[in-house]
């Protein structure tokens, strides 16, 4: 049979797990504890009959304990659920500790009071917008700024090995069967790199600037001029006689033949003027004397 104050005297004296001791007095962590103090009254192991109240997931229960169902671990505690309004559950509590000690029963309301006054505070401050204080995570940014200078590193190496293959590959160094450890795909970018380097080089080709002599434009221009005095010629012979006419077509025949003759010449004697310029340039001029002694003359020759 349970025997409560030998209980309490082997608990309060020899050893407790559920007691704290601290500098203000000593309390109780067990979870039926009414007031949580350690005292005789307030122990919910050294008392047969007794009650407390607990919240669970939002909803009040009324627990109670009593000396018949003592040889039950299993059902040593009634549970009964408390409506959420506050005056309907203490009808519900006097209803069912109506022959309890009214110390117990005291203790108890002050249990539901200050339960009901929580849950009441807490839905204020969750309605309440509230500023959350987060810490600064240094660790984690030093970490992620060490991964960002190595990706820049191996980054910058790809790049590297790319522009060294490139250039191996326009020296001719690999064939194509010669590279197996290096990514295919790089390698065929690679690839397509230089074929439309190539490509441009051929356009930037076709787009050089040539020159070229004037001379058989000036020839077409005189011809041009040639053919104009002409047409005036003929224009203004048409209203001579047909005697002066063979005489005019003999003159412009002459004076054709002397204008090319003139063009020639000036043609002639403008390559003969390049040519000595250009021999001037590529070669110094050398002076010969050469001197007989029967005539006592001296020959000169440039070279």
């Amino acid at each position: 049979m349970q025997h409560d104050e030998v209980i309490w005297q082997v608990i309060r004296h020899n050893h407790c797990s559920f007691m704290t001791k601290i500098t203000t007095g000593n309390f109780c962590r067990n979870l039926y504890n009414v007031t949580g103090i350690c005292n005789r009254s307030s122990c919910p192991l050294a008392n047969s009959r007794y009650a407390t109240i607990r919240d669970e997931n939002g909803v009040f229960y009324l627990y109670m304990k009593t000396i018949e169902r003592a040889h039950m671990p299993k059902d040593l505690w009634e549970r009964v659920k408390l409506p959420r309004n506050y005056e309907q559950a203490l009808e519900v509590i006097d209803k069912h500790l109506m022959y309890w000690p009214k110390l117990l029963i005291h203790k108890i309301k002050q249990r539901l009071t200050k339960m009901t006054q929580i849950r009441i505070r807490s839905r204020k401050l969750a309605m309440k917008t509230r500023e959350k204080i987060t810490t600064f995570p240094r660790k984690e940014k030093k970490r992620e700024a060490r991964r960002e200078e190595k990706a820049e590193k191996a980054a910058v190496l790809e790049k590297a090995i790319e522009k060294e293959l490139l250039e191996r590959l326009q020296k001719g160094v690999y064939q194509q069967g010669d590279i197996f450890n290096y990514p295919i795909e790089a390698y065929n970018k690679i690839l397509d790199m230089e074929k439309l380097q190539a490509v441009d080089e051929e356009d930037e080709k076709e787009e050089e600037i040539e020159y070229v002599e004037g001379y058989d434009e000036l020839e077409e221009e005189d011809d041009i001029e040639d053919f104009g005095a002409f047409s005036i010629d003929e224009s203004q012979g048409n209203d001579t006689d047909d005697e002066n006419a063979g005489s005019t077509e003999d003159e412009e025949a002459d004076a054709r033949d002397q204008r090319k003759a003139k063009r020639k010449i000036t043609l002639a004697s403008k390559k003969i003027e390049k040519d000595a310029l250009d021999s001037k340039s590529n070669k110094t001029k050398v002076l010969i004397e050469v001197e007989h002694d029967d005539a006592d003359e001296r020959q000169r020759a440039v070279q």
